[in-house]
């Protein structure tokens, strides 16, 4: 088994139609009667990733590392003579991409909400994304999730963090305050990130994990807002929501609860993000939004 990237070579602004012309080139990609089965015969899964959203997926010295490369790692033991060929694509391309059947699974940290719940297949979950806020450091306007009204705050375009800042947002107005004063959004983190770092923005949103990792990186520049916000909240991998793929979800959902169970998991989620918060293994609670 080894682990081939594709990436995108085409410029940023035409990224997001990526996916079509990547499954122009993977005709060999077609839901069967048992796809774990025809994976087998085919002797290669077909991942669909965003390799820039780190600490789950980013890449490094032309590998995709992470969280979830080293889950896969240990994984892909349990499917000999399978090689793992992962689609770095925008994010925006990616669930499109999956329903389309570009690809196989996707293996990269998609949130759990009651939209998708309803119409992918999500495995287990494996790990925490409650939201969460970060700052410049030093920024002593904002202490709190509250104190972003009035305020410019970036997020990713089509993404569940961007829905909760609405929502968030929305509560804010309702309670009587004036709520964010702009959302700004972005094909990616990374450019929130910048433009957060050159004083274009007050705050981005994101997952905790995800936030905490930036800021353990760049302490100079970043700091997290404490407490988070919003409901409690998941991060998983997902499937096709039909009979084709059950097969391959069943496998999925397996190996992510046996790497919990054996306490693997905890130790990779230690190494890439600090901490581990405790993750249920029978099954993926209903989200609040």
């Amino acid at each position: 088994m080894f682990d081939t990237i594709v990436q995108s070579t085409l410029p940023r602004w035409t990224m997001v139609f990526a996916i079509g012309v990547v499954g122009i080139a993977l005709t060999g990609v077609s839901a069967r009667a048992d796809l774990l089965k025809e994976i087998k015969s085919r002797g290669e899964l077909v991942a669909g990733t965003e390799a820039r959203y780190p600490p789950f997926e980013f890449v490094e010295g032309g590998k995709i590392v992470g969280l979830s490369a080293d889950m896969m790692e240990i994984i892909m033991k349990n499917l000999p003579d399978v090689k793992l060929t992962r689609l770095d694509l925008p994010w925006q391309g990616i669930l499109p991409g999956l329903e389309a059947k570009k690809f196989d699974y996707v293996i990269t940290a998609v949130t759990v909400t009651k939209p998708r719940m309803k119409r992918y297949a999500l495995s287990l979950p494996i790990a925490d994304a409650t939201q969460a806020l970060v700052k410049r450091k030093g920024d002593d306007r904002i202490n709190k999730p509250e104190d972003i009204e009035g305020l410019v705050v970036g997020s990713q375009v089509g993404s569940a963090p961007f829905e909760s800042l609405k929502f968030f947002n929305e509560r804010l107005k309702a309670a009587g305050g004036k709520g964010i004063k702009e959302i700004k959004t972005y094909i990616d983190y990374n450019e929130a990130y910048a433009d957060l770092a050159a004083g274009r923005l007050d705050a981005v949103n994101n997952g905790l994990p995800n936030l905490q990792y930036l800021a353990t990186t760049r302490p100079d520049v970043f700091e997290v807002v404490l407490p988070t916000f919003g409901p409690k909240k998941y991060f998983a991998w997902a499937a096709r929501n039909d009979e084709d793929s059950a097969s391959l979800v069943a496998f999925f959902n397996d190996e992510i609860r046996k790497l919990n169970k054996s306490g693997k998991l905890e130790e990779l989620t230690i190494k890439w993000l600090g901490s581990y918060m405790e993750l249920p293994v029978d099954g993926t609670p209903e989200p609040a939004e």
